[in-house]
């Protein structure tokens, strides 16, 4: 069994190699900053007709510019929606893999889209709900139930990656197949709720915006507060509570986080996949397996994945475009395929 003095050492920060680890992992995320700032204007810039930079900087400070409309009304909206979504959903598979001691882990595979999903849809169809405000309520609590079933099917903290996996795909399979039976059972919820079947940004506007912003903030903060919890759970529940930690409370407030950011954001744009899979195993080898760098670094990237998605989708589907949910599917399948083999 460790010693107090030994889970310290086990915890605490890498001494800086000459150069400092710091500075590296520090100008890392400045420069996937930067990369993000690049998607974004990207974003606004791209769709039914292409702004320039300068075209784009007018459409968001003059109000009798020509691209003022197309700006705030369609695009902006558009961005700021992706970039939650895209963080909140690389956030709750970073700290679900780190939950779960499976690096497979993620929202859509491990069921929780689907949970979210088959509450919208039964909002939808049985009680005649439209609006994101009414559709919200039941998508958290449908992402709530399905990840806590998966932990206490899967094992609870015995788990181990191959019951979470098992436990995840019986759900999701079955929780999907629901939904496609709901939603062909009435002709007018298809048509309420068609654009987050295949994940959608394209309906996008301030007021989904503005009311996903509060239950974001929240799952956020969470998600961001559980980095050191959780760097200290991963040594050992004995050796977590020798660093003062709580197992059950750190347990609790990662199911909130992921409940909170996995539900919001479905029930904004419909169940997107593979994202918060790909970016925690495209960050980890410049971070390291410490939360507290881990999850910065995919809170910037993810966002950046999920919007440069929408952007290809875009391009490639043009004069329409292709859904970003469809994008991070192509995308994102053959990776997890690769991910799977290289677990073995």
């Amino acid at each position: 069994m460790p010693t107090d003095q030994g889970v310290r050492e086990a915890v605490r920060p890498d001494p800086a190699p000459p150069g400092g680890r710091f500075s590296v992992r520090f100008i890392g995320l400045l420069i996937s900053l930067v990369v993000l700032a690049a998607v974004l204007v990207l974003s606004v810039g791209f769709g039914a007709r292409f702004l320039s930079l300068g075209e784009v900087w007018a459409g968001l400070t003059d109000p009798a510019s020509d691209y003022y409309r197309i700006v705030h009304e369609m695009r902006l909206p558009r961005t700021l929606l992706g970039l939650m979504v895209g963080m909140a959903l690389g956030l709750a598979g970073a700290i679900m893999q780190a939950l779960t001691r499976n690096p497979l882990a993620d929202p859509g595979l491990l069921g929780i889209n689907a949970g979210a999903s088959a509450a919208v849809a039964t909002a939808a169809v049985f009680f005649g709900i439209g609006s994101f405000y009414g559709y919200i309520w039941f998508a958290l609590a449908g992402a709530a139930i399905v990840t806590a079933m998966v932990y206490a099917v899967g094992g609870g903290r015995s788990a181990t990656p191959a019951r979470l996996a098992l436990a995840g795909a019986a759900l999701n399979a079955t929780l999907y197949s629901y939904v496609s039976a709901t939603l062909l059972s009435d002709s007018q919820a298809i048509e309420k709720v068609k654009f987050w079947t295949a994940g959608s940004l394209a309906s996008a506007d301030f007021a989904t915006v503005t009311r996903l912003l509060p239950f974001f903030l929240a799952g956020l903060i969470v998600a961001l507060l559980s980095a050191r919890p959780l760097n200290a759970l991963s040594l050992g529940d004995d050796a977590a509570r020798a660093l003062g930690a709580r197992p059950a409370v750190i347990r609790t407030a990662v199911i909130v986080a992921v409940t909170l950011l996995c539900g919001g954001a479905t029930a904004a744009c419909g169940p997107i996949v593979f994202v918060g899979l790909l970016v925690p195993h495209m960050v980890r080898p410049f971070t390291g397996p410490d939360l507290r760098w881990l999850l910065p670094y995919t809170a910037v990237l993810a966002p950046a994945l999920l919007l440069g998605a929408d952007v290809l989708g875009r391009v490639l589907g043009s004069p329409g475009e292709l859904q970003v949910g469809t994008v991070t599917a192509v995308v994102g399948g053959p990776l997890f395929l690769y991910l799977v083999r290289a677990a073995k």
